[in-house]
């Protein structure tokens, strides 16, 4: 106190009001000129400032790129996993010779067709259900048909419900995430050939499974068409 005097009490009003106290009260007096790291703090500053921003716009970059190859990706990994309804891929042949089909677990698979709004087709299953067994595999149809005047270019999605039964259930050949014309009036007949695998009958979470659905969508394929996440339309 006795170093501020009636400089301290003019300083405490200042700081209770928010103020920043005057050069030469409260023992400032005497210190003159600017802080000496001053100018070498604002050269680390804007070093700093520089590096954020340029790690900023890489991150943003990054994630452009990401989102162009995320839906790829990401149905490579489904038809590898399963994951959300999603058919494998199981064109070995040599797995498919040494597969033994499980005769004590019939299951029936029932096929459903839809199109988006998009696209005017006429497309259904040629048969509403067949029976499976494990290790075996099976042949169905679906049917397309173009009833405008004009062609029309179709690409089809699809998923498997209940969708933990996708990781069993593979697709030696289909249409689908293939481009498909269909000429004005044209109709086509478009095979799935498929398995399920014999480990189907060994999960304990398929133990009360005996009803596949396989569900394809059609829409109609343009430039910039983004197609519906497996299992997540």
């Amino acid at each position: 106190m006795a170093l501020c005097g009636r400089g301290w009490a003019r300083c405490a009003r200042g700081l209770r009001l928010g103020a920043l106290p005057r050069p030469g009260l409260c023992g400032t007096r005497g210190v003159r000129g600017s802080n000496p790291f001053t100018r070498q703090q604002e050269e680390e500053w804007r070093r700093r400032n520089r590096s954020t921003v340029g790690y900023i716009a890489a991150a943003a970059v990054g994630m452009v790129g990401l989102s162009y190859a995320a839906v790829p990706l990401y149905r490579l990994y489904c038809q590898a996993t399963g994951l959300g309804g999603t058919a494998g891929t199981g064109g070995d042949p040599e797995r498919i010779e040494r597969m033994e089909p499980v005769r004590d677990r019939l299951i029936r698979v029932t096929f459903n067709a839809d199109t988006h709004a998009s696209i005017q087709w006429n497309f259904k299953p040629q048969q509403s259900e067949i029976y499976v067994v494990p290790g075996e595999t099976a042949l169905a149809f679906y049917k397309a048909k173009n009833p405008t005047d004009k062609p029309i270019i179709g690409i089809s999605t699809y998923n498997v419900v209940p969708f933990e039964a996708g990781q069993y259930f593979n697709k030696i050949q289909c249409f689908c995430f293939e481009e498909q014309r269909l000429n004005p009036q044209e109709e086509v007949d478009m095979p799935v050939f498929f398995y399920i695998d014999p480990e189907f009958a060994e999960d304990p979470k398929m133990a009360k499974v005996d009803l596949i659905t396989l569900s394809y969508t059609f829409f109609e394929a343009k430039e910039g068409q983004k197609l519906p996440l497996p299992g997540y339309q």
